[in-house]
Protein backbone atom coordinates (compact mmCIF):
# COMPACT_ATOMS: atom_id res chain seq x y z
CA UNK A 1 0.00 0.00 0.00
CA UNK A 2 1.37 3.42 -0.91
CA UNK A 3 2.08 5.43 2.23
CA UNK A 4 1.44 9.14 2.62
CA UNK A 5 4.51 11.30 3.05
CA UNK A 6 5.74 14.83 2.73
CA UNK A 7 5.52 16.30 -0.73
CA UNK A 8 8.78 16.65 -2.61
CA UNK A 9 8.75 19.62 -4.99
CA UNK A 10 9.91 19.08 -8.56
CA UNK A 11 13.45 20.16 -9.30
CA UNK A 12 14.18 23.64 -10.53
CA UNK A 13 15.21 22.20 -13.89
CA UNK A 14 11.81 20.56 -14.39
CA UNK A 15 9.98 23.72 -13.32
CA UNK A 16 11.71 26.00 -15.81
CA UNK A 17 9.50 26.91 -18.73
CA UNK A 18 12.46 26.61 -21.15
CA UNK A 19 13.53 23.14 -19.99
CA UNK A 20 12.67 19.91 -21.76
CA UNK A 21 9.71 17.91 -20.43
CA UNK A 22 10.72 15.28 -17.90
CA UNK A 23 9.98 11.84 -19.43
CA UNK A 24 9.52 10.47 -15.92
CA UNK A 25 6.79 12.99 -15.11
CA UNK A 26 3.76 11.18 -16.51
CA UNK A 27 0.66 13.30 -17.06
CA UNK A 28 -2.98 12.23 -17.08
CA UNK A 29 -5.91 14.38 -18.15
CA UNK A 30 -9.16 14.17 -16.14
CA UNK A 31 -12.23 15.32 -18.08
CA UNK A 32 -16.00 14.93 -18.10
CA UNK A 33 -18.68 16.22 -15.77
CA UNK A 34 -19.46 16.11 -12.05
CA UNK A 35 -18.65 12.49 -11.24
CA UNK A 36 -15.15 13.07 -12.62
CA UNK A 37 -14.85 16.46 -10.94
CA UNK A 38 -15.93 14.77 -7.71
CA UNK A 39 -18.82 15.43 -5.39
CA UNK A 40 -18.00 12.97 -2.60
CA UNK A 41 -17.61 14.33 0.92
CA UNK A 42 -14.05 15.47 1.69
CA UNK A 43 -12.58 13.51 4.62
CA UNK A 44 -9.25 12.99 6.38
CA UNK A 45 -7.94 10.80 3.56
CA UNK A 46 -8.67 13.60 1.11
CA UNK A 47 -6.07 15.86 2.67
CA UNK A 48 -3.18 13.43 2.68
CA UNK A 49 -0.41 14.02 0.21
CA UNK A 50 1.22 11.13 -1.61
CA UNK A 51 4.72 10.50 -2.90
CA UNK A 52 5.11 11.43 -6.55
CA UNK A 53 1.48 12.46 -7.13
CA UNK A 54 0.94 16.09 -8.11
CA UNK A 55 -1.90 18.15 -9.58
CA UNK A 56 -2.03 21.14 -11.87
CA UNK A 57 -3.81 23.83 -9.87
CA UNK A 58 -6.14 26.47 -11.29
CA UNK A 59 -3.23 28.92 -11.53
CA UNK A 60 -1.20 26.41 -13.64
CA UNK A 61 1.28 25.60 -10.86
CA UNK A 62 2.10 22.08 -9.70
CA UNK A 63 1.04 21.21 -6.17
CA UNK A 64 0.72 18.07 -4.05
CA UNK A 65 -2.46 16.31 -5.11
CA UNK A 66 -5.31 16.44 -2.60
CA UNK A 67 -9.11 16.45 -2.87
CA UNK A 68 -10.82 18.34 -4.24
CA UNK A 69 -8.67 18.20 -7.36
CA UNK A 70 -11.21 20.18 -9.37
CA UNK A 71 -12.39 23.77 -9.12
CA UNK A 72 -15.27 23.79 -11.62
CA UNK A 73 -17.84 24.55 -8.91
CA UNK A 74 -15.88 25.32 -5.73
CA UNK A 75 -18.86 25.08 -3.39
CA UNK A 76 -19.67 21.58 -4.64
CA UNK A 77 -16.27 20.08 -5.54
CA UNK A 78 -15.21 17.10 -3.46
CA UNK A 79 -13.84 13.59 -3.78
CA UNK A 80 -13.70 12.17 -7.29
CA UNK A 81 -11.82 9.26 -8.90
CA UNK A 82 -8.75 11.27 -9.90
CA UNK A 83 -6.66 11.19 -6.74
CA UNK A 84 -7.10 7.46 -6.18
CA UNK A 85 -6.26 6.92 -9.85
CA UNK A 86 -3.06 8.93 -9.44
CA UNK A 87 -2.04 7.05 -6.31
CA UNK A 88 -2.47 3.69 -7.99
CA UNK A 89 -0.56 4.79 -11.09
CA UNK A 90 2.33 5.95 -8.89
CA UNK A 91 2.23 2.72 -6.92
CA UNK A 92 2.45 0.72 -10.15
CA UNK A 93 5.61 2.52 -11.30
CA UNK A 94 7.91 3.71 -8.49
CA UNK A 95 10.32 5.29 -10.98
CA UNK A 96 7.95 8.04 -12.15
CA UNK A 97 6.02 11.03 -10.87
CA UNK A 98 2.34 11.35 -11.73
CA UNK A 99 0.85 14.68 -12.76
CA UNK A 100 -2.94 14.99 -12.71
CA UNK A 101 -4.56 17.63 -14.93
CA UNK A 102 -8.09 18.26 -13.60
CA UNK A 103 -10.37 19.77 -16.27
CA UNK A 104 -13.84 18.27 -15.69
CA UNK A 105 -16.83 20.62 -15.54
CA UNK A 106 -19.97 19.53 -13.72
CA UNK A 107 -23.22 19.50 -15.66
CA UNK A 108 -21.63 19.61 -19.11
CA UNK A 109 -22.94 17.73 -22.12
CA UNK A 110 -20.47 16.20 -24.55
CA UNK A 111 -21.74 18.85 -26.97
CA UNK A 112 -19.75 21.56 -25.16
CA UNK A 113 -16.56 19.49 -25.27
CA UNK A 114 -15.70 20.93 -28.68
CA UNK A 115 -13.62 23.95 -29.67
CA UNK A 116 -15.31 27.28 -29.05
CA UNK A 117 -18.27 25.91 -27.08
CA UNK A 118 -19.22 27.61 -23.80
CA UNK A 119 -20.80 26.25 -20.63
CA UNK A 120 -23.25 28.91 -19.55
CA UNK A 121 -23.52 27.67 -15.96
CA UNK A 122 -19.81 28.01 -15.14
CA UNK A 123 -19.00 30.71 -17.72
CA UNK A 124 -16.18 28.54 -19.05
CA UNK A 125 -15.13 27.03 -22.37
CA UNK A 126 -14.45 23.42 -21.33
CA UNK A 127 -12.54 22.26 -24.40
CA UNK A 128 -10.56 25.43 -24.97
CA UNK A 129 -9.74 25.82 -21.27
CA UNK A 130 -8.62 22.19 -21.17
CA UNK A 131 -6.26 22.69 -24.12
CA UNK A 132 -4.63 25.66 -22.43
CA UNK A 133 -4.07 23.69 -19.23
CA UNK A 134 -2.73 20.57 -20.93
CA UNK A 135 -0.32 22.56 -23.10
CA UNK A 136 1.01 24.26 -19.99
CA UNK A 137 1.40 20.89 -18.29
CA UNK A 138 3.22 19.40 -21.28
CA UNK A 139 6.07 21.84 -20.71
CA UNK A 140 6.89 19.86 -17.57
CA UNK A 141 5.99 16.27 -18.42
CA UNK A 142 4.67 13.77 -20.96
CA UNK A 143 0.96 13.16 -21.52
CA UNK A 144 0.25 9.44 -21.14
CA UNK A 145 -3.52 9.12 -21.05
CA UNK A 146 -7.02 10.50 -20.50
CA UNK A 147 -9.74 9.37 -18.14
CA UNK A 148 -13.26 10.52 -19.02
CA UNK A 149 -16.44 10.23 -16.99
CA UNK A 150 -19.43 11.96 -18.52
CA UNK A 151 -22.91 11.13 -19.74
CA UNK A 152 -25.46 12.07 -17.12
CA UNK A 153 -26.34 15.01 -19.36
CA UNK A 154 -26.54 12.76 -22.44
CA UNK A 155 -28.04 9.57 -21.05
CA UNK A 156 -30.90 9.52 -23.55
CA UNK A 157 -28.78 10.12 -26.65
CA UNK A 158 -26.86 6.85 -26.64
CA UNK A 159 -26.58 6.25 -30.41
CA UNK A 160 -25.43 9.78 -31.16
CA UNK A 161 -23.16 9.68 -28.12
CA UNK A 162 -21.02 6.92 -29.60
CA UNK A 163 -20.30 9.01 -32.68
CA UNK A 164 -19.66 12.14 -30.61
CA UNK A 165 -17.28 10.34 -28.26
CA UNK A 166 -15.35 8.84 -31.18
CA UNK A 167 -15.04 12.32 -32.71
CA UNK A 168 -13.87 13.75 -29.38
CA UNK A 169 -11.16 11.12 -28.97
CA UNK A 170 -9.91 11.79 -32.50
CA UNK A 171 -9.88 15.55 -31.90
CA UNK A 172 -8.08 15.28 -28.57
CA UNK A 173 -5.34 13.12 -30.03
CA UNK A 174 -4.88 15.60 -32.86
CA UNK A 175 -4.93 18.78 -30.76
CA UNK A 176 -2.75 17.35 -27.99
CA UNK A 177 -0.34 15.95 -30.61
CA UNK A 178 -0.35 12.41 -29.17
CA UNK A 179 -1.78 10.23 -31.97
CA UNK A 180 -2.06 7.01 -29.94
CA UNK A 181 -3.06 8.60 -26.65
CA UNK A 182 -4.78 6.15 -24.30
CA UNK A 183 -8.39 7.01 -23.51
CA UNK A 184 -10.58 5.38 -20.85
CA UNK A 185 -14.26 6.15 -20.44
CA UNK A 186 -16.53 5.17 -17.56
CA UNK A 187 -19.98 3.65 -17.40
CA UNK A 188 -22.77 5.60 -15.75
CA UNK A 189 -23.77 4.24 -12.35
CA UNK A 190 -27.33 2.95 -12.15
CA UNK A 191 -28.59 4.88 -9.14
CA UNK A 192 -32.15 5.56 -10.25
CA UNK A 193 -34.63 2.92 -11.37
CA UNK A 194 -36.51 5.55 -13.39
CA UNK A 195 -33.63 5.85 -15.86
CA UNK A 196 -32.27 2.32 -15.59
CA UNK A 197 -33.15 1.40 -19.19
CA UNK A 198 -31.50 4.55 -20.59
CA UNK A 199 -28.43 3.94 -18.44
CA UNK A 200 -28.14 0.37 -19.71
CA UNK A 201 -28.33 1.53 -23.34
CA UNK A 202 -25.78 4.29 -22.72
CA UNK A 203 -23.35 1.90 -21.03
CA UNK A 204 -23.63 -0.56 -23.91
CA UNK A 205 -22.48 2.23 -26.23
CA UNK A 206 -19.40 3.22 -24.22
CA UNK A 207 -18.48 -0.41 -23.55
CA UNK A 208 -18.85 -1.33 -27.20
CA UNK A 209 -16.96 1.57 -28.76
CA UNK A 210 -14.51 0.23 -31.34
CA UNK A 211 -11.61 2.61 -30.95
CA UNK A 212 -7.87 1.96 -30.83
CA UNK A 213 -6.17 2.39 -27.43
CA UNK A 214 -9.57 2.70 -25.74
CA UNK A 215 -11.18 0.98 -22.77
CA UNK A 216 -14.19 1.44 -20.52
CA UNK A 217 -14.52 0.85 -16.79
CA UNK A 218 -17.51 -0.64 -15.03
CA UNK A 219 -19.72 1.32 -12.62
CA UNK A 220 -21.12 -1.88 -11.12
CA UNK A 221 -21.70 -1.77 -7.37
CA UNK A 222 -21.10 1.94 -6.86
CA UNK A 223 -23.18 3.94 -4.38
CA UNK A 224 -24.42 7.52 -4.46
CA UNK A 225 -23.98 10.14 -1.76
CA UNK A 226 -27.72 10.36 -1.09
CA UNK A 227 -28.72 12.48 -4.07
CA UNK A 228 -29.26 9.65 -6.55
CA UNK A 229 -26.70 11.17 -8.91
CA UNK A 230 -23.20 11.56 -7.51
CA UNK A 231 -20.82 8.88 -6.23
CA UNK A 232 -20.00 8.98 -2.55
CA UNK A 233 -16.32 9.27 -1.61
CA UNK A 234 -15.70 5.53 -1.30
CA UNK A 235 -17.36 4.77 -4.65
CA UNK A 236 -15.41 7.57 -6.34
CA UNK A 237 -12.20 5.99 -5.07
CA UNK A 238 -13.30 2.55 -6.28
CA UNK A 239 -13.90 4.09 -9.69
CA UNK A 240 -10.44 5.66 -9.61
CA UNK A 241 -8.86 2.28 -8.90
CA UNK A 242 -10.76 0.80 -11.83
CA UNK A 243 -9.48 3.53 -14.13
CA UNK A 244 -5.92 2.84 -12.99
CA UNK A 245 -6.28 -0.90 -13.56
CA UNK A 246 -7.48 -0.32 -17.12
CA UNK A 247 -4.79 2.26 -17.82
CA UNK A 248 -2.09 -0.15 -16.64
CA UNK A 249 -3.57 -2.88 -18.87
CA UNK A 250 -3.50 -0.58 -21.92
CA UNK A 251 0.10 0.39 -21.22
CA UNK A 252 1.35 -3.19 -21.35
Amino acid sequence: MLLASAFVAPSAEVSKSDSQPDPDFQLYLLIGQSNMAGRGTVDDESKQTWPRVEMLAKDLTWKPATDPLHFDKPAAAGVGPGLEFGKKMAEANPKVRIGLIPCAVGGTSIKVWVPGAADQDTKTHPYDDMLQRVRAAQKAGVLKGIIWHQGEADRNASDAYGRELTDLITLLRKDLKVPNLLFIAGELPSFNTNNAAATKRFNAVVQGLKEKNYACVSAEGLHHKGDGLHCDAESARILGRRYAEKMIELQK
